[in-house]
């Protein structure tokens, strides 16, 4: 659900939200986020990630530039190294999106597209109601059957108990 008016990049880059919202050709999108299987799972992926690999950066909802005129939000993202600028410009490394009850699958899908196009080279989908995995690549949604999901080069991989812990 987006808000009327248009704001420029500059605007957004420098004003805060609460809750933050993701910016689309100068229209602010708010996000379904805030309920307790949600941050749930975001916490869990999080930690898990943290504790794992900690030369990593597991971080929430950092500000990421996906075209000119589009910033996301991703639920977590994971870098390598430190980024350079305040907002991240290049890509991240791997990027999730955790599934809300109000998110619609064509909307989730045109964000996933964008963080491929953008060269984020893995991208995860989880489904905290449903209990699924799934990655995402070149326009296809592929659930993962086994209890892990992996990144690729280098290879992060987490548990279906480390993600869906209560």
């Amino acid at each position: 659900m987006g808000v009327g008016t248009l704001v420029s990049v500059e605007e957004y880059l420098n004003t805060s939200y609460d809750p933050d919202m993701e910016y689309v050709d100068g229209v602010l999108v708010e996000r379904n986020v805030g309920d307790w299987l949600h941050s749930l799972i975001q916490r869990n992926l999080i930690v898990a990630l943290s504790v794992k690999y900690p030369d990593i950066y597991a971080l929430p909802e950092l500000r990421s530039q996906t075209r000119s005129t589009r910033y996301r939000l991703p639920d977590v993202c994971v870098l390598l190294h430190r980024p350079k600028t305040k907002y991240l410009i290049d890509a991240a490394f791997l990027a999730v999106e955790i599934l809300s009850e109000d998110d619609s699958m064509s909307k989730m899908m045109e964000k996933l597209d964008e963080y491929d196009r953008n060269g984020v080279s893995n991208i995860w989908v989880i489904d905290p109601r449903l209990g699924k995995m799934s990655v995402y690549s070149a326009g296809d949604l592929h659930e993962i059957q086994g209890d892990v999901i992996a990144t690729t080069d280098p290879r992060l991989e987490l548990t279906r108990e480390e993600i869906f812990k209560q």
